[in-house]
C-alpha cells in the first residue's frame, strides 16, 4: 500500500482497511509501505500473497504486478496486461471501441497544443492519461474564456475527451459476476474530494434507473472487464444522458484496483449482494495468482 503516485493517501487508506478485514477473515498480514526497496522486502518476508492495495502508477499500471511475477509471488487483482492496459485511458477506450462498447470522443494531445487552442469543441474534458481518482482532472465548459491554461504538473501528453452530460453510475465485476449498480449524486463534479471525503457524494444502490440500463450497465462492465482481460475485481465507471435513453449511456474507464476506503463503492456493491468485507478480501486472496 501507499507507494509513490499521486494517490498515495488513498491507497494508504485503502491498504489499512483491507489489513483489518484480512486480520478478521483469519490471515497473518503485514501491512507494507510500497518504497524502492519494495523487491528486498518481499524477498525477505516470503509472503504466500500479496493483497495489492496500491493505486495510480506504478502500483496499478503492471509495474508492481511485473515485480510479482518475476518474484513468482501469487497478487490480487489484474495482471500486467491487464493492468497498464486499463491505466492507459486512450488504449483503455480504443479496447472499448474493438468489443463494441460506447464511449465519447478522445484523443491525446500535447499540453502546449491544448493550452494554445481547444482541441476538441467546448465542453470537454482534460485529464491525465494514466492517473486515476480524478486526479488533475480539468472541465472546459462553453462559457470558458479560451482554452485552459493547465499547469506545470500537468504530464506533457494528456487526454482529451469530449464531456458526457448526465449521471455518474458505476458496476463492479467480481471475477465472472457483474454485482450491481450504483448512481453516485454529487453537487458538482465528481472529483477527487467527492470520491473521498466523506458527505462529499451520496450512493443510491440500486440505481433507480430504467430496467434497460440498468441491464446495460451490468453487461458493458461485465464485457469491459474480459475486454481488457482483468481479473478479480474491477470497477467501470458511466455517465448517463437520461434524454437520450440507451444511447446516452457511455462507458469512461474501468478501474482494475478499486478503492477500499469507508466511501468506497466496490465494498458497498459487493455488501449489497450479501458479500462482507472480510469475505471480499478472503475472496480475493483466493483468487490471487502469478500468471499473467
Amino acid at each position: 500500500m501507499g507507494g509513490p503516485s499521486a494517490e498515495r493517501e488513498v491507497s494508504l487508506s485503502t491498504g489499512h482497511m483491507c489489513a483489518i478485514a484480512l486480520r478478521e477473515a483469519g490471515y497473518t498480514t503485514v501491512e507494507v509501505d510500497a518504497d524502492r526497496d519494495l523487491a528486498e522486502k518481499l524477498v525477505a518476508m516470503k509472503p504466500d500473497v500479496v493483497f495489492n492495495a496500491l493505486h495510480g502508477r506504478w502500483g496499478e499500471d503492471g509495474c508492481v504486478q511485473g515485480l510479482l511475477e518475476w518474484l513468482k509471488i501469487p497478487y490480487t487483482h489484474s495482471g500486467v496486461l491487464a493492468s497498464a492496459l486499463a491505466m492507459d485511458k486512450q488504449r483503455t477506450k480504443d479496447t472499448y471501441r474493438a468489443a463494441g462498447l460506447p464511449v465519447v470522443e478522445s484523443r491525446l494531445a500535447c499540453k502546449d497544443e491544448v493550452r494554445a487552442r481547444h482541441v476538441l469543441p467546448p465542453p470537454y474534458v482534460v485529464k491525465p492519461f494514466n492517473e486515476g481518482s480524478s486526479v488533475g482532472v480539468w472541465l472546459v465548459m462553453e462559457e470558458n474564456n479560451g482554452p485552459p491554461q493547465l499547469d506545470d504538473a500537468m504530464p506533457e501528453v494528456v487526454m482529451v475527451e469530449a464531456y458526457a452530460p448526465g449521471r455518474e453510475m458505476t458496476t463492479s465485476v467480481l471475477g465472472d459476476r457483474a454485482l450491481t449498480v450504483t448512481d453516485i449524486v454529487t453537487e458538482g463534479w465528481y472529483d477527487y474530494d467527492a470520491k473521498y471525503k466523506p458527505g462529499g457524494s451520496s450512493h443510491v444502490i440500486p440505481a433507480q434507473v430504467p430496467q434497460e440500463i440498468f441491464d446495460a450497465c451490468m453487461d458493458y462492465a461485465l464485457r469491459a472487464h474480459q475486454a481488457l482481460g482483468c481479473r478479480g475485481l474491477s470497477r467501470t465507471d458511466f455517465r448517463w444522458d437520461e434524454t437520450r435513453g440507451l444511447a446516452g449511456l457511455v462507458l469512461l474507464e474501468t478501474n482494475t484496483q478499486p478503492g477500499m476506503t469507508p466511501t468506497s463503492l466496490s465494498p458497498e456493491q459487493a455488501a449489497y449482494c450479501g458479500i462482507s468485507f472480510p469475505e471480499l478480501m478472503r475472496w480475493l486472496v483466493e483468487d490471487a495468482s502469478c500468471q499473467r
